[in-house]
């Protein structure tokens, strides 16, 4: 990989010196260095730039297809795939398969299908898009109109199945195929069907339309994040959103306070900010406005993933300014993964890096994690060295809590080289603090998967903060896993969710299957929420990896209790089998019921969708509480505080707990901490304990089913008067649920 000092070379040499430091702001910096490092990422070598690539095929065909240059017309038709022009693709693999005189049809036919499923789903998916679109088990408006794609596909898959009946791949995208044509499973193959796709578990929920469409919100994109929060301060969630490549901008939408929102991006600075596979909120300067942090450069590899991340702050008039290159956060690494806390306990928010590399620890041009502490001046220190957090792994997750409830945030990291790290904070202020590696004596090391989306949480409400880690793979397409699992064969930790429970005595142990959750998932996104207001949470996983053949459904599941998880995917009609990545648990219409929107694409332009906003159709009566916590002498977001709700329901004391973050690895939702206390009609107790002070405020025989903000020592909370809202289309007329039968 290029060394920082080699690529901050490199792009002053290109072009930021051509303006003088007095006249050039580092926003201005940054679009010039995102901008020059697309420019040079536009490059035949760059495996996500298919463009070059075609227009190299075409240098050399352009005089016709002889012996010597027939190789590369597979080749161009998988490029044409990518690129999004699918139709191109099929006629190149049409010729092919008319001249299988100098290639094995083995090698084509997989990739045929996939083609011609790919060209059924833009035909009818993208181009005639509905909220039931590539909605798993497929049916109602999401079956195909335009049936050629799927018919064609289907025709392939069959010839393959003939020769190879063990392929599990190519049977899984065949049931998908009858699936898009409304004829599963009474027209499969008995001999090809896969069994009970469209069953469902019998904890059942009434359906989540999506209604992003509706809104306006449907952007067409690649995988990116997603940031729910309330950036202008008027106590109303909005949405920014980001993609991953340099080329894909971010849109930030207002909540316009009458169940429709506005896009304002063009208004608020974010012009030329591009890329980014994730986004994070954070105050870093205590001003009391929502910043952003973007982070880049993920999955690209030497060379092309040498990319910044960017610091954005809120400038508290509807503008962000790029501060990235003077707050001391200026690097050179590939990143999709970061968190923030006040890891010295001084009241400043900190923010710990995680890099990808597959370099060994010992190459001096290895990325290394990087912990940076806040001088409270609009500056970072980074002290990775000193505080034992310069780690060396492909990094695909890191998140933070304090998970020995000691009053110091802990560090977690996820890797694909198969290692996790728990890094125990030691307890030192200022920029002496210091980290531990725990993970043998935690009892963390022995999976040895390697692993992606990752969070703390109290799934179980025991006051102790447990760990979700995702496994994750991407040697194959991963059809192949999921039919595997639904025909009672599956491959052992392969994509699995993996939940490890807090023993209270600074150790976990793995209840994955006790929890119902040792299922194939391949998360590449998620977080959590409480879609019922039961006070236990509720995981949504964003699924796929970048194999066009990756069709398998995204997944929620269903928190029974603290005690296991139910897959209720199939009824919520959340199961979108597109891409999936950045997530967020919001009440996007201050009523009380989290919505979840998701960040959907895959890694190619011609593998880009649109997002989705599932709304929360009512699953429960219960009740619930939204806090919005200003921090002091603890930080002023008030990140890393813990609440403690402490009520009565039908005659049982319970006790819910929640951290101040936005929940999972990828996809951030609101800082303000929607929590649900079940069926009780009052709150006993509100307990917080500050993050950093830890000083700790009481609130008695609160009433439930209302907005709050509470400042620290201040005794009085305040009620925020917000309008319950209607969500309303792009025509203004509002979104109605759609008649259901009952549910359980």
């Amino acid at each position: 990989m290029i060394r920082i000092k080699n690529a901050l070379t490199f792009v002053l040499l290109t072009g930021l010196t051509m303006l003088s430091s007095r006249r050039y702001s580092s926003h201005d910096e940054m679009v010039s260095i995102l901008e020059t490092i697309k420019n040079k990422n536009n490059d035949i070598s760059n495996p996500f730039n298919p463009n070059v690539r075609i227009d190299f095929c075409d240098s050399v065909l352009k005089k016709g297809v002889t012996s010597q240059n027939a190789y590369l017309l597979p080749l161009k038709a998988s490029l044409l795939l990518r690129a999004g022009q699918e139709e191109e693709s099929v006629k190149t693999y049409e010729y092919l398969i008319n001249q299988m005189d100098f290639m094995s049809i083995d090698d084509v036919l997989p990739n045929v299908g996939i083609a011609y499923m790919r060209l059924g789903e833009r035909s009818n998916c993208m181009l005639n898009h509905t909220g039931s679109s590539c909605i798993f088990p497929i049916k109602d408006d999401g079956v195909h109109k335009i049936k050629t794609g799927s018919r064609k596909a289907i025709e392939i898959y069959k010839t393959i199945l003939s020769s190879h009946p063990d392929d599990l791949e190519s049977r899984w995208l065949l049931n998908i195929a009858y699936m898009t044509l409304g004829e599963y499973p009474q027209k499969v193959p008995k001999k090809l069907l896969i069994p009970h796709l469209n069953s469902d578990t019998a904890y059942r929920v009434k359906p989540f339309p999506d209604v992003a469409g509706d809104l306006g919100l449907d952007i067409h994109g690649r995988a990116g994040g997603v940031i729910v929060d309330d950036f202008n301060n008027d106590g109303y969630l909005d949405i920014i959103t980001s993609g991953w490549d340099l080329s894909d901008p971010m849109h930030y939408f207002q909540n316009n306070k009458d169940g429709s929102f506005s896009n304002v991006t063009a208004s608020s600075g974010l012009k030329g900010i591009n890329g980014g596979l994730n986004i994070q909120q954070t105050d870093y300067n205590n001003d009391g406005n929502t910043d952003i942090f973007v982070l880049r450069g993920a999955w690209l590899g030497k060379g092309y993933g040498n990319q910044p991340s960017s610091l954005l702050r809120n400038n508290g008039d509807g503008t962000f300014t790029d501060v990235t290159t003077t707050s001391g956060l200026l690097f050179f690494h590939p990143t999709q993964t970061a968190t923030w806390a006040d890891f010295n306990n001084d009241g400043w928010l900190d923010v710990f890096v995680g890099t990808e590399s597959p370099i060994d620890i010992n190459d001096e041009n290895a990325s290394v994690c990087a912990l940076y502490i806040n001088n409270h001046d609009g500056t970072f220190t980074n002290t990775s060295v000193v505080s034992h957090t310069n780690i060396v792994g492909f990094v695909k997750g890191v998140t933070s809590a304090d998970y020995d409830n000691d009053g110091w945030p802990d560090i977690f990291i996820s890797t694909m080289n198969g290692k996790k790290y728990l890094l125990r904070n030691t307890g030192k202020s200022g920029q002496g603090v210091d980290f531990e590696d725990v993970t043998v004596k935690a009892g963390l090391n022995a999976n040895k998967e390697r692993s992606f989306t990752t969070w703390f949480y109290d799934y179980n409400n025991d006051g102790w903060q447990d760990i979700m880690v995702a496994d994750y793979q991407f040697d194959r397409a991963l059809g192949y896993y999921s039919a595997a699992e639904a025909i009672g064969s599956p491959v052992p930790g392969a994509g699995n969710i993996f939940l490890y429970k807090n023993n209270q005595d600074g150790t976990f142990t793995d209840v994955t299957k006790e929890a119902g959750l040792n299922k194939v998932v391949y998360s590449m996104g998620g977080n959590f929420g409480d879609i019922d207001n039961d006070g236990y949470p509720d995981m949504y996983f964003g699924t796929g990896n970048p194999d066009f053949k990756s069709l398998i459904p995204n997944k929620l599941f269903r928190n029974i209790g603290g005690k296991k998880f139910a897959d209720i995917t199939t009824s919520s009609r959340t199961g979108n089998l597109q891409k999936g990545h950045g997530v967020a648990f919001a009440d996007l219409r201050n009523t009380g019921m989290q919505d979840i929107f998701i960040e959907m694409g895959g890694a190619y332009i011609g593998d880009s969708y649109t997002s989705s906003l599932y709304m929360n159709p009512g699953i429960s009566n219960n009740n619930w509480i939204s806090l919005k916590l200003n921090g002091v002498k603890s930080n002023k977001a008030a990140i890393g505080s813990h609440i403690k709700l402490t009520f009565t329901e039908n005659g049982f004391k319970r006790c819910v707990y929640k951290d101040v973050n936005s929940g999972g690895s990828f996809g951030s939702s609101p800082l303000q901490q929607e929590m649900g206390i079940g069926q009780a009609k009052l709150i006993d107790e509100i307990e917080i304990k500050w993050a950093g002070s830890n000083a700790v405020q009481r609130f008695k025989n609160v009433v439930p089913n209302q907005f709050l903000h509470i400042t620290e020592g201040d005794d009085q909370f305040k009620v925020i008067p917000l309008a319950k809202l209607t969500f309303k289309s792009k025509q203004t007329a509002p979104v109605c649920m759609p008649m259901t039968a009952k549910m359980n």
